[in-house]
């Protein structure tokens, strides 16, 4: 169970990335941007790509980010200059992925074998070998041989890397959105009107965010395939529906009063939808229902403020109903 958790904690960090990304044009552009699906295909396709051929797999998921920027540049352009609405510029952008993810990876599936002599270096790879190294060899028989053994697994070691990836890109973002450059992008999506009264370029500040975003899901893309070791053309289907989860769990937990807030609430709504599913999964729950099962996360927890107004407006009907009825046998009385 400890390494289900785990497991679940270190996946939730890795998908807390691209909650990140999702969170740029969901939350600030007020779009759904469904180019994500794509870009986060292309992230893995890019890095399994390019670590299968011998390059350094940190280098190769610095790479994949170009993808990304490709992806949301196109919807940018779809959408501000040629005047196509967003949501549906998403989807020409995520079709079209399609067939450049194919193209890219040659193949529909490319493995990376992590044992053997076809065996490829991930970036989880040398923190792995690190931990190995820093515990030495231990008794198996040992009464805290399983805490040695979680220490010194890909799990571990994945949490670990997915814990300095969303710092350093939460960091990065919480400063370049508190620049010049930022807050134009921050009022560009509350208030465009506004923004072009002020002589800023609205079009050009809704590609930058959309490139941004897709930047962040396409790394998010590179490192769960280095994790899951493999990289599949339809790892991207549904994927929004996760980060939307991941979004909506974090904000109602955290809350979304500040930007500083948001950062927090969308790694732990990650994590906390992560081992949601790792419990249910692990209840007996069939993995074709998987999506289902996310589906109606979403819905109940995007209906969350008209359920809390229901309630709350029971509550105050009792309390009037309480009043009414005191005043009336006062009256009696």
């Amino acid at each position: 169970m400890a390494d289900i958790i785990l497991g679940a904690v270190a996946l939730g960090l890795l998908w807390g990335v691209f909650a990140l990304g999702v969170h740029l044009t969901y939350r600030i552009l007020d779009i759904a941007d469904l180019t994500v699906e794509g870009t986060f295909t292309t992230g893995g396709a890019i890095a399994a790509v390019l670590v299968t051929s011998g390059v350094n797999a940190w280098l190769a998921t610095l790479i994949s980010i170009a993808g990304g920027l490709v992806g949301g540049f196109i919807t940018g352009i779809l959408h501000t200059k040629l005047k196509i609405p967003a949501l549906l510029a998403g989807i020409l952008t995520m079709t079209a992925c399609y067939s450049i993810n194919l193209r890219v990876m040659g193949k529909s599936n490319i493995p990376l074998p992590s044992m053997g002599s076809k065996s490829v270096d991930t970036v989880f790879t040398p923190v792995m070998n690190l931990l190995k190294n820093a515990v030495g060899e231990y008794d198996k028989s040992a009464s805290n041989a399983w805490l040695l053994d979680l220490i010194t697994s890909k799990n571990f070691a994945a949490m670990l890397v997915g814990i300095v990836f969303m710092i350093v890109v939460s960091m990065i973002m919480y400063w370049f959105f508190g620049t010049e450059l930022g807050s134009a992008i921050r009022a560009t999506g509350s208030n465009p009107k506004m923004v072009r009264a002020q002589g800023i370029n609205t079009s050009i500040m809704i590609i930058i965010c959309l490139m941004l975003s897709n930047g962040l899901v396409a790394l998010s893309g590179a490192l769960i395939g280095q994790y899951q070791t493999y990289s599949d053309i339809s790892m991207g289907i549904g994927s929004i529906v996760i980060g939307l989860a991941s979004l909506i769990i974090g904000e109602v937990i955290i809350g979304k009063k500040t930007f500083k807030r948001n950062l927090i609430a969308l790694p732990v709504g990650a994590v906390i939808y992560r081992i949601i599913i790792a419990l249910v999964m692990k209840a007996g729950m069939n993995a074709n229902d998987l999506k289902l099962f996310t589906a109606i996360t979403v819905a109940i927890c995007l209906s969350l403020p008209l359920i809390k107004d229901f309630f709350v407006k029971i509550t105050k009907g009792k309390k009037r109903a309480a009043v009414l009825k005191a005043q009336a046998d006062n009256k009696e009385v």
